[in-house]
This record gives structure tokens, sequence and C-alpha cells, in this order.
């Protein structure tokens, strides 16, 4: 069986999150997606997400391309989580390529180009100033 791992915070969910993990779950058998912590995501973004780690770790399990889901604590954890999953390549979005070579040793790691013109930044930016 050839296992997949892949990460994200998966926040404001939307077709972008949708057409990378699809991607991603093509490489092989069984996909594995490791969802950023609340407080990763703050230490990462400086914000805490829209959505709780329990709310995101939910929408991501209810896709029918994602086998298992678990929390990512740390950046600098992603060695051990790609070991602890026995993954054979790890997937990530092109805005992230080259900056995770360095788990090579372990795995292929493949960056995915990421759907044009959706970020999940720019929705949140758009939302906020919206009139209330």
């Amino acid at each position: 069986m050839k296992k997949i791992i892949t990460f994200g915070t998966f926040d404001v969910f939307h077709v972008g999150h949708i057409n990378i993990l699809e991607r991603a779950a093509s490489y092989g058998d069984k996909l594995i997606v490791g969802v950023s912590s609340d407080e990763l995501n703050l230490s990462k973004k400086k914000r805490y997400p829209i959505y709780s780690q329990n709310d995101r770790v939910k929408i991501i399990s209810s896709l029918r391309f994602v086998d298992e889901v678990f929390i990512e604590e740390s950046l600098d954890l992603k060695l051990e989580y790609i070991k602890q999953y026995d993954a054979k390549i790890l997937v990530m979005g092109d805005d992230w390529a080259g900056r995770f070579d360095w788990v090579k040793e372990a795995c292929d790691v493949i960056y995915l180009a990421r759907t044009p013109s959706i970020s999940t930044t720019e929705i949140i930016e758009v939302v906020r100033s919206l009139p209330r």
C-alpha cells in the first residue's frame, strides 16, 4: 500500500482545498492529512483559524478521498509524522516549494500547483472588509 501524506490548515474550506487533496490522493492508495492545530496556525500566521481544529478535522475527515486525519502540532515534526504513518510521498502546495526537501531521505516530495485565484487569506480579508 502506497501512503500519501499532506498537511494544511484548511481554514475557510474552499474548492482549492478539494483540488489539492483529491490530486494528492491520486498518487497512492491511502491519503493521510495533518491538520494544523490552532496553536500551530497562530505561530505560522499570527492569527487563530476561523474554524476550530476540531471543526477543520471533521470537514477534512468527511471527504471520501481522505483516509485518515490527525492534528499537526509542529512544522518541525514533519519527518516524524512521515515515519509514524509510513508515508511514501509527501504532497504540498507549490507555495511551499523546496521548503520540505529535507524530508527526501524518508519519502518522495511532490509540490502541486495551487488552484489559481483562490486563497483562504484573501477570502478572510474580503469578508472582513465587508460593511457590517
